[in-house]
């Protein structure tokens, strides 16, 4: 890559940025207050000082070349940090009226909308939440199409490829609590009143939450390595569904300790000990680069870490 950085028009990073974020020409064009015409005449130019393509033309938009995804995150950053340093309080939360989207499974959100509210109220903020329905483990695909602006769960394989990618994801993640696996049941039922073991776990019947639809989850995973299997009953992708069902039947489920209160079961739960080991469920936060230093992001971002840290799942009875 041939760039005389010295003769370089910096307006043509900032349209960069701006094509990057958005994936469309038009949008772009919005952004910036430019005409697409005039955007598309900027990335020839950038085209030409770099001396290499940036940016393909698919059926889904502007697909950025291996060299503009990475220039990208630096450029980012370089522009985020001068946007800050001139304009640091760029957001008022009691001022600017913004609208932020959150995708979050249903037990997510009853733990954690709670205390958002709280927050947005006693602030007078003029802050609009949208809960969008969570239907996968993966959400890096609402983040990088722009249809949510963070992403709130349990993400263990996207986490983990975000962290293996490095600095080469445009992803950011952050911890926001760790809770378990239990095994949830109605109270009175037959196994409610001694320790499961894997026998009486497997003769037994069972419901399973699954986004995806499909009946083999992390458990279905952890006995197939016991060379044991279970019945899965009835599958759903709600975690109050599942409550509501467990409570009123003989199926067993297993779901994250903290998001029992969320099932609205209540006293008619109780939860056992699993008699197989499973990972620790880590909800986490996750959003796209171009929102990293967005005041009114970060602004989201606090918030989500406040309401998490005050609402702390606390174990079942």
């Amino acid at each position: 890559m041939a760039l005389n950085f010295r003769t370089l028009d910096l307006n043509l990073l900032r349209v960069l940025d701006a094509v990057m974020s958005e994936g469309s020409l038009t949008r772009a064009a919005q952004t910036l207050a430019m005409t697409q015409p005039a955007v598309s005449h900027a990335l020839k130019r950038l085209h030409d000082a770099v001396g290499e393509e940036l940016f393909v033309r698919s059926a889904h938009g502007m697909k950025p070349t291996p060299l503009a995804l990475s220039l990208w995150p630096q450029v980012r950053d370089a522009l985020g940090t001068l946007r800050q340093a001139l304009a640091p309080d760029s957001f008022d939360p009691r001022s600017d009226a913004v609208q932020l989207r959150i995708a979050m499974a249903d037990a997510t959100a009853a733990l954690l909308a709670p205390g958002l509210v709280a927050r947005i109220e006693q602030s007078q903020a003029l802050v609009n939440l949208r809960v969008l329905p969570l239907t996968t483990r993966d959400p890096r695909k609402l983040l990088e199409g722009g249809e949510a602006d963070l992403a709130v769960g349990f993400f263990p394989e996207a986490v983990a490829e975000i962290v293996a990618q490095g600095h080469d994801t445009a992803l950011r993640r952050a911890r926001l609590y760790d809770t378990r696996y239990v095994c949830v049941m109605r109270r009175g039922h037959p196994l409610a009143d001694a320790p499961l073991t894997v026998d009486s776990f497997c003769a037994a019947h069972h419901l399973l939450v699954s986004f995806s639809g499909r009946a083999f989850g992390y458990v279905d995973l952890a006995l197939q390595g016991l060379g044991r299997t279970r019945r899965v009953v009835l599958t759903v992708n709600q975690f109050f569904t599942a409550g509501r069902v467990v409570a009123q039947s003989d199926l067993l489920t297993v779901l994250p300790e903290g998001f029992v209160e969320a099932t609205g079961g209540g006293p008619e739960l109780v939860t056992r000990e699993l008699p197989l080991t499973l990972s620790p469920v880590t909800v986490e936060m996750l959003w796209h680069l171009r929102h990293d230093t967005t005041p009114a992001h970060r602004w989201l971002r606090e918030q989500v870490r406040g309401a998490a840290a005050d609402r702390r799942p606390a174990p079942a009875a």
